[in-house]
């Protein structure tokens, strides 16, 4: 999420889980099968939760050992990095931790948004094979840009076009992802902020649906938040049919309820949740300290 500190994003894992009351669990053998040629599979995540990286990395290392050679689009590194990514591959091909050195944002470190220890499984796997190993995220400079001035502050013509981004969002896109935005930030948000970070929100799953098309031809997957593999109003909503049609978006969502078949997921991978304490308990206290 496009915010100062790393627990807004958490909580807006979080309370998007809680939203999901009518999701229902579907076991694995309905959706790996997926995990092969050209096809594009999202798996989500709450950030802070070991259970949900550690299944992934099994998983995509089985998928991988088989024959699959996806491309590993990763919300943690900013667009920008790429760069990076690519020399730091250059200087030592086998060392994920010089990728993170080099790629990971300095903003990033010093914060700790990312608790990169989850994630390194994944660059080693994109290194051990080969893959492709894509910065998917806008940064947090280009998101403020975005919440401030609009996304042509930080897009051209071009750029808005191809993205999407050149007309008006549809009403019920920008409805469902600012009541996500609100409820996601503990409902506590001042009411003029909810646009603007709906916004950043918006630039950021259209920016990631434009990098994972990039790389549609082999294949794709994407490790970014729930939010973002959401396909009501996440990466898959700014995907083109074609594309679309096989896109798999999987959720991985602490003790979800088991009720109904309406989810915004493809499947659910449900699992423990952390022993975490209350977010919207610091968010809250943020926003009085702020205002």
């Amino acid at each position: 999420m496009p915010h100062k500190t790393r627990f807004l994003s958490l909580s807006y894992s979080l309370c998007l889980t809680a939203l999901l009351a009518g999701c229902v669990a579907v076991p694995h053998r309905d959706w790996q099968a997926h995990l092969r040629g050209d096809n594009i599979v999202m798996l989500g995540e709450v950030h802070d939760n070991p259970e949900h990286h550690q299944q992934r990395a099994t998983l995509l290392r089985q998928a991988v050992a088989t024959g699959w050679r996806p491309a590993i689009a990763m919300e943690q590194f900013d667009r920008e990095r790429q760069p990076d990514i690519e020399r730091a591959r250059r200087e030592k091909p086998h060392d994920a931790r010089h990728v993170i050195q080099l790629a990971g944002s300095t903003a990033d470190k010093a914060r700790g948004t990312w608790q990169w220890d989850f994630y390194l499984p994944f660059i080693e796997l994109a290194l051990e094979y080969n893959l492709p190993l894509v910065a998917a995220n806008l940064s947090r400079a280009d998101i403020g840009k975005i919440m401030k001035d609009g996304y042509a502050s930080v897009f051209d013509a071009q750029s808005l076009q191809m993205l999407g981004l050149s007309k008006p969002v549809p009403t019920d896109l920008q409805r469902a992802q600012e009541l996500a935005i609100a409820r996601g930030h503990c409902d506590a948000l001042p009411p003029t902020m909810v646009p603007a970070m709906t916004r950043g929100q918006l630039a950021r799953d259209a920016m990631m649906a434009a990098i994972v098309s990039q790389h549609a031809h082999r294949g794709v997957v994407l490790l970014a938040g729930n939010s973002h593999v959401n396909r009501d109003i996440g990466v898959p909503r700014w995907l083109n049919p074609v594309l679309l049609a096989r896109t798999v978006a999987v959720g991985y969502l602490e003790n979800p309820p088991a009720a109904s078949a309406v989810t915004p997921f493809d499947a659910v991978v449900p699992t423990t949740a952390v022993n975490r304490p209350d977010p919207c308990v610091a968010f809250r206290k943020h926003i009085q300290q702020v205002r």
